[in-house]
């Protein structure tokens, strides 16, 4: 049985979730080559209204669906990569940096990460928009045009998964990569209205490029509109390899098996305060208020958390300094790499690389120790409770343009900060947090609650998100964004 080129049948791949279209292919409903081609329909006529592609591979994409595809649980289903951290061989690598835009290098290698998305079965068809060298909680690049979101396209698709949350939330892909380093999976899904997970500290391989990647503060995973799928794209690509420097604890059975399973009756604390001090938008807060409430109607129980317990302002500028040397050493690479010098940075990257060529070894180590006390300091505030919720930001996608690399850093930094400052303690911490559609405002922008739970507790967040998901469920509300 093949695909029926029906109205009906458009709209089920567009909107049938990751696991959902593997199914499809399994039952040979629909090939890999139908699935990868009308996802690339759908890039080809809504890519002029999102921007939010770097690159596009789209026929070599058709010609791994059209040959022998490995049999991963998500054999034939389209996917995208961010222009992050992680690369894919054969294709043009930029981070986003405006120095690279002529640029001609393409990388020689699939990172760990991206092999085992292959090995699933997935099929890479392009890489996806971010900010400049990701230093923006909106993805923004000035040399490349800012993406845009499918809820409103004059608004911020978050950043820096910025690209990848509007492609999913458009119904191109189900599913597509993102890695968290300040908040840059759950701040998209939230502006987009997806599922983002952050999982805890080393629970993927960061080889083989690098030992760490900005020192501990590093997490890949993917934006979804599903909480399966999260769970089970973790289940096909998380684990170390041999010689990675740390490992994360073993789960004890497969998190797919945690989505629709019983979280119990769990101590639930609400913090409704930023632990950096700014203003919380109160719509941004009432959606969190109201997650609780659905908690407590499903049983658990809920008390107030303080904000003051995760506010450590040493760690704050031990943060920017790791962050500020892997910034430094990236350009660094990058000036070996093709011969030549990286000037012109937008202010926030230049400021920061300037920050870290003046730091010093000492100053580095010193940093990871501070940072190591404030992720203690974190995971014992976090230990009275067995879930934190907050709101995942504490505005609403911000205006396109008001938070851009242009704008006078005085004017960006508080808007960034508000955006990242609810995930950047978890980030710290390594605990895994996820970002829940549960809330949409007045002008329909949706408006995200974020999950926390202890380390090494992904099975806590997926028992408990799936049981969120059926409580209210979120996947029949869709952009107004053609075509359909």
């Amino acid at each position: 049985m093949s695909l029926r080129p029906t109205h009906a049948w458009s709209d089920l791949l567009r909107w049938t979730d990751a696991v959902g279209l593997a199914q499809l292919v399994r039952e040979r409903k629909v090939s890999p080559l139908e699935l990868v081609e009308a996802a690339i329909e759908r890039l080809t006529v809504l890519e002029p209204k999102l921007h939010c592609l770097a690159s596009e591979s789209f026929e070599r994409a058709r010609q791994q669906a059209a040959g022998e595809l490995p049999a991963g649980p998500f054999r034939g289903v389209p996917f995208l990569l961010k222009d992050a951290v992680q690369h894919s061989e054969g294709d043009p690598y930029r981070h986003g940096i405006g120095a690279l835009a002529g640029s001609e290098w393409r990388s020689s290698h699939d990172t760990e990460l991206a092999r085992r998305y292959r090995a699933a079965g997935f099929v890479l068809l392009g890489r996806t928009k971010v900010p400049e060298l990701t230093m923006s909680s909106t993805t923004e690049p000035l040399a490349y045009g800012p993406a845009h979101n499918p809820w409103s396209l004059t608004h911020s698709p978050g950043g820096s998964s910025g690209g990848s949350a509007a492609a999913v939330a458009a119904g191109i892909v189900p599913a597509a990569h993102g890695n968290d380093m300040g908040g840059s999976i759950r701040i998209p899904a939230s502006c987009c209205g997806l599922v983002g997970l952050k999982p805890s500290r080393d629970r993927t391989s960061p080889a083989p490029d690098h030992g760490e990647y900005w020192g501990p503060l590093t997490y890949e995973h993917v934006i979804t509109r599903s909480v399966r799928d999260s769970a089970a794209v973790l289940d096909a690509t998380a684990g170390t390899v041999p010689g990675d420097l740390h490992t994360a604890p073993t789960p004890a059975r497969p998190w797919s098996d945690e989505v629709g399973a019983d979280p119990g009756r769990l101590r639930v604390g609400l913090m409704l305060d930023l632990p950096n001090g700014g203003p919380v938008d109160p719509t941004c807060a009432a959606a969190a208020s109201d997650a609780a409430d659905l908690l407590t109607d499903l049983g658990h129980a809920v008390d107030e958390f303080s904000a003051t317990s995760l506010t450590n302002g040493a760690g704050a500028a031990a943060m920017s300094t790791i962050i500020a040397v892997g910034l430094a050493g990236e350009v660094a690479q990058w000036e070996e790499r093709l011969s030549i010098t990286i000037d012109g940075l937008e202010p926030m990257p230049a400021a920061m690389v300037t920050a870290g060529r003046a730091a010093s070894a000492l100053d580095l180590v010193r940093a990871v120790d501070t940072l190591a006390a404030w992720s203690r300091q974190i995971a014992a505030a976090c230990a009275e409770v067995d879930i934190l919720i907050s709101p995942t930001m504490a505005i609403a996608p911000p205006l396109l343009g008001t938070l851009s690399g242009d704008q006078p850093l005085e004017r960006a930094i508080p808007g960034w900060s508000a955006m990242s400052g609810f995930a950047i303690p978890f980030d710290v911490s390594g605990q895994p947090a996820i970002s829940l559609p549960l809330h949409w405002n007045t002008d329909g922008l949706p408006i995200g609650v974020q999950f926390v739970a202890g380390y090494g507790r992904e099975d806590l967040l997926f028992r408990l998100a799936g049981q969120l998901e059926h409580a209210r469920p979120w996947t029949q509300r869709r952009p107004p964004l053609g075509p359909h």
